[in-house]
């Protein structure tokens, strides 16, 4: 069973228990009486349990984020190398056909640098007291974006960016600190959110308007 099963068990449990003690304290005057102990006993074990694997999981969630990154560039620069192999073998047939006269050698013209986008560094905050951020829309020009985070809550956040579903860039996950995620991003709709488990669920997430 993975982390992630483990933690909605555990979480799970842990709610159904607090249900049930409740109402049996409601019912019972003397609830729980000696029992008491082993109660005390029975909700540290499930908070302890619920902690360990929400951070456990949050961890699985970043090395297969982390990989899953990694496999992507690698693709990408595979496939760079090959439009670069199949560039320079063009260049050697025109030069053969040619003949080797100057008067039927095309010169190609220099490519001319590409403007860059402004894009744009923007500004959000984790509430300190709630699961949310103090912005659900964000507004960029075309470029680079940077999203600076800072979480004054103990309770670890972090921020990432996704479009149709599919996550493009996120940032370390910290507690009471700083910390940002930045990425080339073309006019478009886009989310921002917190990928800790949950906690976009509750509402930590928006949307961010590339034009």
């Amino acid at each position: 069973m993975d982390n992630e099963t483990l933690f909605y068990v555990t979480g799970a449990l842990l709610a159904g228990s607090a249900v049930v003690f409740s109402l049996l304290a409601l019912r019972l005057e003397k609830f729980p009486g000696r029992a008491a102990p082993i109660v005390a006993l029975w909700f540290i074990v499930l908070v302890g349990s619920v902690t360990t694997f929400a951070v456990l999981h949050a961890k699985d969630e970043k090395e297969h984020k982390e990989h899953a990154l990694s496999e992507t560039t690698h693709e990408a620069e595979e496939e760079e190398a090959e439009v670069v192999d199949e560039s320079a073998a063009g260049d050697a047939d025109e030069g053969s056909e040619g003949g080797g006269s100057e008067g039927h050698k095309a010169e190609k013209p220099a490519p001319e640098p590409k403007a860059k986008s402004p894009g744009g560094t923007l500004k959000l905050a984790a509430s300190p007291t709630a699961l949310a951020f103090n912005a659900t829309s964000l507004e960029s020009k075309p470029g680079k974006v940077t999203i600076d985070l800072s979480n004054p809550s103990s309770i670890e956040h972090d921020v990432a960016i996704e479009q149709d579903g599919k996550e493009i860039a996120g940032s370390e996950t910290v507690t009471e600190g700083d910390t940002s995620v930045s990425v080339e991003l073309a006019p478009g709709a886009y989310t921002f959110l917190c990928t800790v488990p949950g906690h976009a669920e509750a509402g930590m997430e928006g949307t961010l308007t590339v034009k």
